[in-house]
């Protein structure tokens, strides 16, 4: 026998019983509960609303481009810590990355610790690597990475194009319709060919 009183088994019995029949209405198509996506939205229109219209499309139309090469980068760190990992194990860091990368990264791992505020909460070492330096890690390991990949060359390229563009977005100036299309051109390259 539980050693709770009957009335908090009710209780925990029907919030599990009514989570489960409101899964099945989401997975439905039908809205139960409180909507996060509709609530950010919001924000974000609160957020921007004392901006003229004009400037806010703007900053919409970058904050998508953000998003995809936020994913993408984010994506790519996985990748290669993964593969390194799967090669190296525990050893990924010290065998796997090239020793001036690991030293630039360890030296702004390092600022960060005292000036917590530069750098965020990040703990992976890999976050401290520069975009520019993923490439490097993947061309320096080819052997470890040439089975998900054509040739280092079309690493070299993709990388060199989306960051010029990373830079361009970091830095708040707005790109082009062509310049957003070939960003998303790279980026479904990339996702199509490692499998993503």
């Amino acid at each position: 026998m539980s050693s709770y009183p009957p009335s908090i088994r009710d209780y925990f019995f029907r919030g599990l019983s009514f989570e489960s029949e409101a899964q099945q209405y989401r997975n439905s198509g039908l809205r139960i509960g409180a909507d996060e996506e509709h609530a950010e939205r919001q924000l974000l229109n609160e957020t921007l609303e004392p901006f003229g219209i004009s400037l806010r499309n703007e900053a919409l139309r970058m904050a998508r481009l953000y998003a995809l090469v936020y994913c993408f980068e984010s994506s790519v760190r996985t990748l290669i810590k993964q593969r390194l990992m799967e090669v190296y194990e525990d050893d990924w860091w010290s065998q796997g990355v090239l020793t001036a990368i690991q030293r630039h990264a360890e030296g702004r791992q390092e600022t960060a610790a005292s000036e917590t505020w530069l750098e965020g909460s990040k703990s992976d070492i890999l976050e401290y690597c520069d975009f520019g330096h993923l490439a490097k890690i993947i061309v320096d390991k080819w052997a470890d990475f040439s089975d998900l990949m054509p040739t280092q060359h079309w690493v070299k390229q993709r990388f060199d194009e989306l960051e010029k563009a990373r830079h361009f977005v970091a830095h708040n100036r707005l790109l082009s319709d062509g310049e957003f299309a070939r960003i998303e051109m790279y980026i479904g390259d990339w996702n199509r060919t490692i499998g993503l």
